[in-house]
């Protein structure tokens, strides 16, 4: 066996010690399992409650890294029961030790996180309590109808290509630039993804993925939870239209796309007489509702009138994929 100098021992020693630290302070640059998240990842998420008047107060934590955080408190409660992000107050939290202490950037709001209860009070001084919660899709875990096509159910990648770049990593699917082996015209499909968590990661490296149907139109898939909702994060049709809610769950949750396609439409001739329709519903939420989508995304195949796989993009594999089917409803 080759025995290195003790300089590099203890310099190899020092290194693992440094990563070890940072590691137990919360320095967590990517991880796929809760467990491996790190403190900053329990007090990131959404809390929901009541103000002391009685009126529903929802709270968006994002972690930034570092035991720092983004803050929006939603009046009116969460996204899509209610909260109203045009209304939030935005504010800041940093972690010191068991507690997060979080302030409004106008200094009129304040709050502590511990043990997943958020208490403070609003520029008017009415407290609040709220509790941090775990939503669920109510589309999470969905059957197949019978005569659905399997393309993923946690067993095998079959039913994928090209086979060499498919991944089944914990009966789920790393998304890698791989395509269906089957190719659809209308048709419905559901899915299930994951988001990796990368609190230092911003903009399009945070767990960036996307849904390409026919392998010509983006959904887009990314770490959009607490932003605004606009077409380059999760749920736009890349490019081409904003969701009409931000219904982005944190990273580390099960999340759902529901799907419904209508092809575009071509003459004998070959000249498009209709545009390819969509409508999505993300986690349960109708975030699209039939928009005519005006060519394929950047990057997605050209658009013509045969049929095409489902396409997930890779970026490094940051996402992962489980449940995967889609209902042919081609009529004509």
């Amino acid at each position: 066996m080759r025995m290195l100098p003790m300089c590099l021992c203890v310099l190899g020693i020092l290194s693992w010690l440094a990563v070890s630290a940072q590691q137990q302070a919360g320095f967590v640059k990517v991880a796929t399992d809760p467990g491996q998240a790190g403190p900053d990842f329990v007090i990131q998420g959404e809390y929901l409650g009541d103000l002391a008047k009685k009126e529903r107060l929802g709270a968006e934590v994002i972690a930034l890294g570092d035991g720092k955080f983004q803050v929006n408190f939603l009046p009116g409660g969460l996204r899509g029961e209610g909260g109203e992000y045009s209304k939030r107050v935005e504010a800041s939290g940093q972690r010191d030790g068991e507690m997060t202490k979080i302030a409004s950037k106008d200094g009129k709001w304040s709050a502590t996180i511990q043990n997943g209860r958020m208490t403070g009070k609003t520029a008017d001084g009415t407290a609040f309590e709220l509790q941090r919660i775990v939503r669920e899709s109510k589309t999470l875990g969905q059957k197949p109808p019978p005569k659905a096509i399997i393309l993923f159910d946690g067993s095998n990648a079959e039913q994928w290509e090209p086979q060499k770049r498919v991944q089944v990593v914990d009966g789920a699917l790393v998304g890698n630039d791989i395509a269906t082996r089957q190719k659809f015209r209308d048709h419905k499909l559901h899915l299930e993804f994951r988001l990796t968590f990368m609190p230092y990661a911003r903009g399009q490296a945070r767990s960036n993925s996307g849904v390409y149907i026919q392998h010509r139109y983006e959904i887009q898939v990314l770490d959009s939870f607490g932003l605004r909702g606009a077409n380059n994060e999760c749920g736009g049709i890349y490019s081409q239209f904003a969701p009409l809610v931000n219904m982005c769950y944190p990273p580390l949750q099960w999340q759902t796309y529901d799907v419904e396609f209508r092809a575009a439409r071509y003459d004998p001739s070959g000249k498009k007489v209709a545009n390819a329709v969509m409508s999505v519903w993300h986690n349960g939420v109708l975030i699209h509702d039939k928009i005519e989508l005006k060519g394929p995304t950047g990057g997605g195949q050209a658009e013509n009138d045969a049929p095409g796989p489902l396409f997930l993009q890779g970026h490094g594999g940051q996402v992962r994929y489980r449940n995967i089917w889609a209902l042919d409803t081609s009529t004509n």
